[in-house]
């Protein structure tokens, strides 16, 4: 919540926390944008006439700048009830209004709807990742098939010996679309020499390393000479799995994303379904870009140290164990999703 005048901000806040709401305010709105760096509240109040950072300065900030946020409910609370003024908030992107002075009743009554959206959205979503967990945790099981085949993402399942196991629906159209992958029960290639001799060394590399119990991924460019498609593939080791789960033998999981329709799920969306901070949804849309600490690190401007720690909690948000699994999760968001 976002208020200026500290006794209305002391008010508003009490409301809402005797309401059963956890709040957290500031004076202005560059405080507010401050906090929102390792904060993602679920709704913003926020006042219009402030000094320094104004209410529509930050909303247009939010709205451009930080899509994370974008749809988090925003809800203006101002003394300006002028239609002009309801209209400016609305072109930039304002959910609603509650006029000063306040009715606290009609203010948590506002509250509660937007976040019963919320609510309602955000088990869309929880249902759509849920067949996303099914399938990645059900990657070498029985009855993955189905589940896989609802990722847009190209998903390659290969042995110990580079055999092919299980293809979903969206790698073989990527094969026969893009003319730069070529997969049958022998295994994958790239058709270009060049990648496939890079694609082979990557598949060699990360079964080595599954055979030995480790984790490892790798990522492999894949392209023809004059030809604008291209095919990127992250290659995975899947370790032979605990006693737990004896029937999985160690393997490989190649994801490929191709150039002339690649998506990739948002940090928003990723907030949503994990319940990450901002900080955590970077560091995990980093992730599936490079793998490496090394590589996260100079590209958000932290530590590796720091990596380590929010991937922990990646890996306690997600309920995955393996490194293969985050990433599988992360690139096959429900923005990814079939519709059908």
């Amino acid at each position: 919540m976002v208020e200026d005048e500290q006794a209305l901000r002391n008010d508003i806040a009490e409301e809402l926390q005797e309401a059963g709401y956890r709040t957290c305010v500031a004076a202005d709105g560059q405080q507010a944008l401050t906090l929102l760096i390792n904060t993602a509240p679920d709704l913003l109040l926020c006042d219009i006439t402030m000094p320094g950072l104004d209410g529509y300065e930050l909303l247009d900030t939010l709205r451009a700048r930080h899509p994370e946020f974008a749809a988090t409910p925003f809800i203006f609370l101002t003394a300006l009830a002028e239609p002009r003024e309801v209209v400016k908030g609305k072109l930039l992107g304002a959910d609603d209004y509650l006029v000063k002075p306040l009715d606290y009743d009609l203010m948590l009554a506002t509250v509660e709807a937007h976040l019963r959206q919320v609510k309602r959205l955000r088990q869309q979503h929880r249902d759509e990742v849920a067949t996303l967990h099914k399938a990645v945790s059900g990657l070498s099981g029985d009855g993955a098939d189905q589940a896989l085949d609802l990722i847009a993402l190209g998903i390659v399942l290969l042995d110990d010996q580079g055999k092919t196991t299980r293809v979903n629906r969206a790698a073989r159209h990527m094969a026969d679309d893009a003319n730069v992958v070529r997969i049958d029960e022998t295994g994958i290639q790239a058709l270009d020499r060049f990648s496939n001799r890079a694609l082979q060394a990557a598949l060699g590399d990360v079964n080595n390393a599954a055979v030995g119990g480790e984790e490892k991924v790798m990522g492999v460019m894949l392209q023809r000479e004059q030809q604008e498609n291209s095919v990127s593939a992250l290659v995975c080791a899947l370790p032979q799995a605990t006693a737990e789960n004896s029937w999985q033998r160690p393997g490989v999981a190649v994801f490929l994303s191709a150039s002339h329709f690649r998506q990739r799920a948002s940090k928003t969306l990723l907030m949503e379904l994990f319940d990450l901070t901002p900080t955590e949804a970077r560091v995990a849309g980093a992730l599936a870009g490079s793998a490496r600490k090394a590589d996260i690190a100079e590209e958000l401007g932290i530590t590796q140290t720091t990596v380590a720690f929010h991937m922990r909690n990646l890996f306690d948000k997600t309920r995955t164990h393996r490194q293969a699994d985050l990433i599988a999760l992360i690139l096959a968001g429900p923005m990814m999703v079939q519709s059908g």
